[in-house]
C-alpha cells in the first residue's frame, strides 16, 4: 500500500512499538500485529525413540531385590544377572529365587517374559516353583477378567455409537492461528494436535487423556482445540482447580486469540457476583464462546446453548463426579484432560484403552532437571536456602500444608532471614488481598512467597527457582511433584527441598512417597511418578469390579497382559505372537560382554529393548546405536544380534525351538501348532531339505552341509533359509491354520 522505501522490516527485540511524531518515524511491534509479547527459542528437535525405548523404561528396569514376575511362573524374587554356560554354549541369565530357595535361571533373550512386579503395598507371597498354585491363580484372575472385558468391550460400543460432534477439516483461519504460535512445537506436541484433531473428526465423542510434565507445551494443545471448536460454531468450557491458574489460562487464551472474533473469559471467586451473572447470561446466549473456570463451573446455574468440547486441566485435582459432569450435560461433548500425573485409577484406564493417551515427553529447549533433596528442618538450612537464591536474584516459594500456623512459619523465617521481603498467601483471603500479592511476588516486589498449595496448579514465574516444602512427608505423591514443577521453569538450576520435621516420625508409606520424588527428578518425570503413585496406592476400581486383589495377585503389568488378551479373544482376534517363547541354542556364545558394556542396567535395558524388536530394520538401528555408543561389537554381541533375527523368523512361523545337535551335527526345529502335511507342503523342494528326520509330531532334525558344520555364518544363512519359507507359509495360511495345542514347556529356563 506504501511505497517501498517507507516500510522496512526489522529482526530484533522490541518490548512494543512507538510513534516518533518528529522524525516521520512509527514502529510496530510483534505485539501489535499478532497479538503476542513474547518469542521463545526453538524447542530441539529430538530423535525418534528407538525401536522399544520407552519413556516409562526407568520405572519397569529390574534392580536387585525387586519383586518380578515370571508369565510362566509366577512372582520371584530378582538376584541379577549371571553368565552360564550350558551344553557347551554361553549366555547371560536372569536369576530368579521363588519360594523355598528354589531358583530359576531365564535367558536375558527371554526378558520379555519378566517384569517389575506393581501390586499391593506389601511383599507378595513368592511363587512355587514348578506347582500348580500359579497357574491356578492365573486361570481364577483370567475367569474374573472376562466379565470386565466385557464390560470394557461394552462401554468402547457404547462410546462409538454415540453420535459425536463432526468437526470438519481445519480451514482457513486454523492454519493462520497455528501458524502464529511463537514457539516451534516438538515431535510430541505435533503428533498430540493431530490425534487430538482426528478425535474431534471422528464420529463418536472424543475421550482423550494428555499427559505431559509441567512446562512440556499442554496448554497449546488444548488452546488448537479449543479455537477448533469455536470455529465450527461451538462452546468451550474449560475447567481448572484454582483461581490463580483460571487467571493465568485466562491471559494464555485472550493473547492467542487476539485478532481473532473469539470471546474468553474467565469465571471464578476473583469475579463479582454482578460480573458472574454477565458473564452466564452470555454463556446461556451464546455469545461467550469459551469460559475457563473453577469448581464455580460445575454449579446448577451455569448453562450453556452449544457445549462442544470440555478441556479438564489438572484433572488429579478433580473428583469423577466433577469430570463426569460435561458428559452427563451432553453426552456428545468432547473431553480433553491434560495433567502431569494421572491418578491411578485414569492412568489405569488409558493403560488398559479405555481412554485414549498422548504423552508430551520433550523438554524446552535448555531446560535443567530440579534437583530435589530430602532432609529433616533446620534454621542452618531454611537460612542457606533462602540466601542462595536471593544471591543469584532468585525468589523462593515457601509451602506450607496449614492456613492456621502459617503466619507463625513466616515469622520464623524473617527471622531467619532479615534481608529478605517476605508475604503470605492461601485460599482462605481475600480475593483481592490474595490478587495484590500474586502480583506483588510477580513484580519481584516480594522474594519469600509462604504459601498454601493454592501455587501448586500452573503458575508459571521463571525468576523462582527454589522450593521449601515444609512437612513434605504430609502430601500426596503427585501433589509434590505438581508443587515442585513451580521452579525450574527457566535455564536456571533450580532446587526443592523436601523438608521432614525435626523429630517426628514419617510414616513408610511417606518415606517411599519421598525416595520417589528424589529417584525421579529428570525432566518428564511425571509420567514415571504416576506409575510409581500406582504402584503404591493400587489401581483402585475401573469398571465398579473390586480387581485390586486381582492386581495384587498377578501384578498390574501381566493383569494388563491378561485382560488385553481377554478382549482379543471375546473380540476374535488370535492370540498376539509375542506369547510364544523362541529358544535358540546354535553354536557360540551370544552375550553382551562386561567388558564392551560395563553398567548393569545399560546391559539389562540393551536386552529388553533387543527383545521388544520386531523387525530386522530396528534389529540394524539398535545395533548400530551401540556400535555408536560403545564401539565394534565383539564376537559374543555380533551373535546375539544374528540370533535375534532368526528368533523373530521363528516366532511368525510358530517355532519355538532351534537347535544344534552337537553329537550328529544336525539342525533340530520344533514346530508348535503345525501337523506333518502342513510342514511337508512348507518345506518341499527346498535344497537345505536334506536327510530330514521326523524325530516325534513336532521335532524335526535337518542334515547339514560340510561348509553349515564347519562355518557359524552358514548355519546361521540355512538356518534362515528355512524358516523363512516356513514363516512366510504360516502368514498365508493365516486363520485357516488349525488351532495349535497347548505348546509344551519349552527349554528356555534352566
Amino acid at each position: 500500500m506504501l511505497p517501498a522505501p517507507s516500510v522496512k522490516l526489522v529482526l530484533g527485540n522490541v518490548s512494543g512499538g512507538f510513534d516518533l511524531r518528529g522524525a516521520g518515524l512509527a514502529a510496530l511491534s510483534d505485539r501489535e500485529i499478532l497479538g503476542r509479547s513474547k518469542h521463545a527459542a526453538a524447542a530441539p528437535k529430538r530423535k525418534k525413540l528407538p525401536p522399544g525405548a520407552r519413556p516409562l523404561a526407568s520405572v519397569f528396569e529390574l534392580q536387585l531385590g525387586d519383586f518380578v514376575v515370571h508369565a510362566a511362573h509366577g512372582i520371584a524374587r530378582y538376584l541379577g544377572l549371571e553368565r552360564l554356560e550350558k551344553s557347551g554354549r554361553t549366555e547371560d541369565y536372569l536369576t530368579l529365587q521363588f519360594a523355598e530357595n528354589s531358583k530359576l535361571y531365564v535367558p536375558c533373550a527371554h526378558i520379555g517374559f519378566v517384569g517389575r512386579y506393581i501390586g499391593s503395598e506389601s511383599e507378595p507371597e513368592l511363587s512355587k516353583l514348578g506347582g500348580k498354585a500359579w497357574a491356578r491363580k492365573k486361570a481364577r484372575v483370567e475367569q474374573a477378567l472376562k466379565d470386565i472385558a466385557e464390560d470394557l468391550l461394552a462401554v468402547q460400543a457404547a462410546r462409538k455409537e454415540l453420535p459425536g460432534i463432526v468437526y470438519p477439516p481445519d480451514g482457513e483461519w486454523q492454519q493462520t492461528f497455528e501458524a502464529a504460535f511463537p514457539y516451534e512445537e516438538t515431535p510430541d506436541q505435533l503428533a498430540a494436535i493431530e490425534a487430538v484433531k482426528r478425535d474431534m473428526e471422528a464420529t463418536c465423542p472424543m475421550d482423550r487423556l494428555l499427559c505431559g510434565d509441567v512446562g512440556f507445551g499442554k496448554t497449546e494443545v488444548a488452546v488448537r482445540a479449543a479455537f477448533k471448536a469455536v470455529c465450527s460454531g461451538k462452546q468451550v468450557a474449560v475447567l481448572v482447580p484454582t483461581t490463580l491458574l483460571c487467571e493465568q489460562h485466562g491471559r494464555t487464551f485472550k493473547e492467542r486469540c487476539a485478532g481473532y472474533p473469539v470471546s474468553v473469559e474467565t469465571l471464578s471467586r476473583f469475579k463479582t457476583r454482578r460480573q458472574q451473572k454477565g458473564l452466564l447470561e452470555r454463556l446461556a446466549s451464546g455469545r461467550l464462546e469459551v469460559v475457563i473456570g473453577t469448581h464455580r463451573l460445575l454449579q446448577k446455574d451455569v448453562r450453556f446453548k452449544d457445549l462442544g468440547l470440555a478441556i479438564v486441566d489438572e484433572e488429579q485435582r478433580f473428583g469423577v463426579e466433577h469430570k463426569e459432569f460435561f458428559k452427563q450435560l451432553r453426552k456428545s461433548v468432547d473431553v480433553l484432560t491434560l495433567t502431569a500425573t494421572p491418578i491411578p485409577r485414569t492412568l489405569h484406564m488409558a493403560l488398559l484403552g479405555l481412554r485414549d493417551i498422548s504423552n508430551l515427553t520433550t523438554p524446552p529447549r535448555n531446560r535443567q532437571s530440579i534437583l530435589t533433596k530430602v532432609a529433616r528442618v533446620s534454621d542452618d538450612l531454611l537460612r542457606r536456602a533462602i540466601l542462595r537464591e536471593l544471591s543469584r536474584g532468585g525468589q523462593v516459594f515457601v509451602v506450607h500444608p496449614r492456613v492456621y500456623d502459617i503466619e507463625e512459619l513466616a515469622a520464623r523465617l524473617s527471622k531467619l532471614v532479615p534481608e529478605a521481603r517476605f508475604a503470605i498467601g492461601h485460599g482462605q483471603m481475600d480475593p483481592d488481598d490474595l490478587e495484590e500479592v500474586m502480583a506483588r511476588f510477580l513484580h519481584r516486589e516480594v522474594d519469600v512467597l509462604v504459601s498454601t498449595t493454592i501455587v501448586e496448579s500452573g503458575l508459571d514465574i521463571p525468576s523462582a527457582n527454589t522450593m521449601l516444602v515444609h512437612e513434605a512427608d504430609r502430601f500426596g505423591l503427585a501433589e509434590l511433584h505438581q508443587l515442585r514443577g513451580r521452579v525450574g521453569r527457566s535455564d536456571i538450576q533450580a532446587y526443592a527441598y523436601l523438608l521432614l520435621p525435626e523429630h517426628s516420625a514419617i510414616t513408610p508409606e511417606g518415606l517411599r512417597r519421598l525416595r520417589a520424588l528424589e529417584e525421579f527428578d529428570d525432566l518428564g518425570a511425571g509420567f514415571q511418578i504416576a506409575m510409581k503413585d500406582l504402584e503404591i496406592r493400587g489401581a483402585g476400581n475401573v469398571l465398579g469390579a473390586a480387581q485390586s486383589g486381582q492386581i495384587a495377585e498377578v501384578g498390574y503389568d501381566l493383569y494388563c497382559r491378561l485382560l488385553e488378551s481377554t478382549v482379543n479373544q471375546l473380540k476374535g482376534a488370535p492370540p498376539p505372537e509375542e506369547d510364544l517363547e523362541v529358544n535358540i541354542q546354535l553354536r557360540g556364545a551370544a552375550f553382551l560382554p562386561e567388558t564392551y558394556i560395563e553398567d548393569e542396567k545399560a546391559v539389562l535395558e540393551m536386552y529388553r529393548r533387543l527383545d521388544a524388536c520386531r523387525r530386522d530394520p530396528e534389529i540394524d538401528a539398535l545395533k548400530a546405536e551401540l556400535v555408536d555408543r560403545f564401539g565394534p561389537l565383539p564376537g559374543p554381541a555380533e551373535r546375539l544380534f544374528e540370533e535375534a533375527k532368526l528368533r523373530r523368523m521363528a516366532r511368525a512361523a510358530h517355532v519355538p525351538y532351534v537347535g544344534y545337535d552337537r553329537e550328529e551335527e544336525r539342525l533340530v526345529l520344533k514346530l508348535h501348532g503345525w501337523d506333518l502335511k502342513m510342514a511337508d507342503r512348507a518345506l518341499r523342494g527346498l535344497p537345505e531339505v536334506k536327510g530330514v528326520r521326523v524325530l516325534d509330531g513336532e521335532t524335526f532334525s535337518f542334515g547339514l552341509s560340510l561348509q553349515a558344520k564347519h562355518d557359524e555364518a552358514a548355519l546361521h544363512v540355512l538356518t534362515r533359509n528355512l524358516l523363512e519359507p516356513l514363516a512366510q507359509f504360516r502368514a498365508r495360511l493365516g486363520s485357516k491354520a488349525p488351532p495349535p495345542r497347548a505348546p509344551r514347556s519349552a527349554p528356555a529356563s534352566i
